[in-house]
């Protein structure tokens, strides 16, 4: 039996509870405080900055994302990886891609946004909070590279990063949620995530010894300090539009709009980076390149040796060595 990876272990549960506490953290603040749904409210209304040259590629980008795009979606990846005879894995995407996609509208529904008279027209519509057309698209994104080849999973991370910050921002440009909405969702990704590792390694460790693949070292180094840095970008115009959140926003320049929406953005797309870093510096491990089958099956289906031997003279007297005379 494979032995209990308690490093590892650790890691991905410290990762579920790191990106758990960071959901409540978002939640709280950009939900329940005046303050946050100020600086959310200002970046949403700067999306009106430059809509029309984004107009295609965001209704483009939303329109593909659909329930039914979903479930095609987790029927490819499932098949994937039964392709590559891994059952626990097929089980584990489908878990991530379900478990978070659940848990966002679980939690839309039961999230209560209180009317502090910061977005009025808004208002009726209630929480929005997390963001389900952020959550298809990460959740999706994330299944893929969990299901890709060792060699692959590198530049599949970095395209999986690109579109589900692409997903994120156009909610943004759309004008269908804030910034904090796809932001959360990112964060329900990661965490299933992290779930989903825990739960691929269980229900691989009655395997014995495994080989693992080459860790895609320098793609998770650049996608962190990528991401690092468009989050610091995002904390930077966070800070220029605090200073600015005593001037209605009706009255704010268009550069000050554009600022608090480019901060918006910049934080989804920071986030969705960090997230898919996260997966790609440990799927090597929680995915290993070659599973053993098990000994326990091995041995079953390991159909009982006759070994025939032609002799013309008389048997030999060892009992052992006697052979089918034909």
């Amino acid at each position: 039996m494979r032995g209990w990876p308690v490093g590892l272990a650790l890691w991905l549960l410290l990762l579920a509870v790191v990106e758990t506490v960071g959901f409540v953290e978002v939640w709280r603040f950009f939900v329940q405080t005046e303050h946050g749904q100020l600086l959310d409210y200002v970046a949403l209304t700067g999306n009106s900055i430059g809509r029309a040259r984004v107009e295609s590629v965001v209704h483009n980008t939303l329109n593909g994302i659909s329930v039914l795009s979903l479930t095609v979606a987790t029927i490819v990846i499932g098949f994937i990886a039964l392709a590559r005879r891994r059952v626990a894995l097929a089980v584990g995407a489908v878990l991530l891609i379900g478990g978070a996609n659940a848990t966002t509208q679980l939690l839309k529904a039961v999230i209560y946004r209180p009317d502090l008279g910061v977005d009025v027209e808004r208002a009726a519509v209630g929480n929005s909070l997390p963001s389900g057309h952020t959550t298809i698209a990460a959740s999706v994104a994330v299944a893929f590279v969990l299901v890709l080849p060792a060699k692959a999973r590198g530049p599949g991370a970095l395209v999986a990063a690109l579109f589900a910050a692409l997903a994120g921002v156009a909610t943004l440009s759309a004008g269908w949620h804030r910034p904090s909405d796809a932001v959360a969702a990112l964060l329900i990704v990661g965490a299933w995530a992290a779930v989903t590792g825990l739960f691929i390694v269980l229900a691989q460790r009655r395997h014995g010894g495994v080989e693992y693949g080459p860790p895609s070292t320098y793609m998770t180094l650049f996608l962190a300090l990528l991401s690092l840095g468009l989050l610091a970008g995002a904390g930077l115009a966070l800070y220029v539009t605090d200073d600015a959140l005593a001037t209605a926003v009706e009255d704010l320049s268009r550069r000050r709009l554009f600022a608090a929406y480019a901060g918006g953005a910049l934080g989804i797309a920071g986030t969705a980076g960090l997230m898919v870093a996260s997966v790609l510096a440990t799927v090597h491990r929680v995915v290993p390149q070659v599973v053993p089958p098990d000994p326990e099956e091995t041995d079953a289906a390991e159909p009982p040796t006759v070994r025939l031997h032609v002799a013309e003279g008389p048997p030999p007297d060892d009992p052992s060595e006697r052979t089918v005379k034909l």
